[in-house]
């Protein structure tokens, strides 16, 4: 049976950390109401923008002898995927699932090469130690999530798919949903996924179709490579600060149960020594 000071040491440890996760809790709530202000106000831009793209597209596609490289399909055998995890732990299930994901992507084109894009340290360390084909690693890009960070490696994207190094690019990231809910999405950015059963509207074009798309597709690439991170970091915080709340609640319960059995064991110890003095006084007389 352990001793009271041993029992005391272990309340005082739990109570520690209780602290840091209630603290972690907090800075993630901080961070996670400014991380979704910012998913809400990208998402109508991006969902105006592949509409209008669309539209633009289906306007431009009446001359073939045009088309943009960056429409081309052809058939996936060389595949570039773009892994959005985390730099830092403590969030659950948030990177394993992106992982298993992933392993579930490989593994369902396993009869085609595909090639990572690892933004994240989590992803990052774990592929790197499986010798998975990386093309490129980016670091720290979810700490302060910048535009021009992400157009850098939607722009690597583009030009190898226009070289014909690569035959699709698709992204895999968490995407926002709640605060305890985010939803692990797959998204294929190149070539573009023109919507179905939807008719397209006719716009009046100041400059041929062709050139509006040539401007318009490398943002749209950009703006989803920049979205999918933004999306990834308000998840992350959602899911760091449900992880946290649990922890807490956790090492509550934990210290009620120790302060319980500390108070049995001292009841024991007390009950033990006044049977000890009873005893010591019947034997004296």
């Amino acid at each position: 049976m352990p001793s009271l000071i041993d029992i005391r040491r272990r309340i005082r440890s739990v109570k520690n950390t209780q602290q840091i996760t209630k603290a972690m809790k907090m800075v993630s709530a901080a961070k996670l109401r400014r991380a979704q202000d910012r998913v809400i106000a990208s998402r109508p831009y991006g969902a105006l923008l592949r509409k209008v793209l669309a539209n633009v597209a289906a306007a431009a596609s009446a001359d073939e002898s045009l088309a943009d490289p960056l429409l081309a399909r052809r058939e996936e055998k060389r595949i570039l995927l773009a892994l959005v995890t985390s730099d830092k732990g403590l969030a659950g299930a948030f990177n394993s699932n992106l992982i298993k994901g992933a392993q579930r992507f490989v593994s369902e084109h396993a009869q085609v090469e595909v090639s990572l894009v690892l933004i994240g340290r989590k992803g990052r360390d774990f592929f790197r130690k499986r010798g998975a084909r990386i093309v490129s690693e980016h670091l720290g890009l979810a700490a302060k999530v910048k535009y021009d960070d992400l157009a850098q490696i939607a722009r690597a994207a583009m030009e190898a798919y226009r070289k014909e190094e690569i035959d699709a690019v698709y992204v895999i990231y968490n995407e926002f949903k709640s605060v305890v809910a985010q939803r692990l999405t797959v998204t294929r950015v190149l070539p573009m996924e023109m919507p179905e059963n939807e008719t397209p509207e006719d716009y009046i074009f100041e400059q041929p179709a062709h050139k509006m798309l040539a401007e318009l597709l490398p943002r749209y690439v950009e703006m989803e490579i920049y979205r999918a991170q933004l999306e990834s970091a308000a998840a992350e915080h959602a899911a760091r600060m449900t992880a946290m709340d649990a922890a807490t609640s956790n090492a509550g319960e934990m210290i009620d149960k120790l302060t319980l059995y500390m108070n049995r064991v001292r009841q024991a110890s007390i009950t033990k020594e006044i049977i000890e003095v009873v005893s010591g006084a019947s034997a004296a007389e």
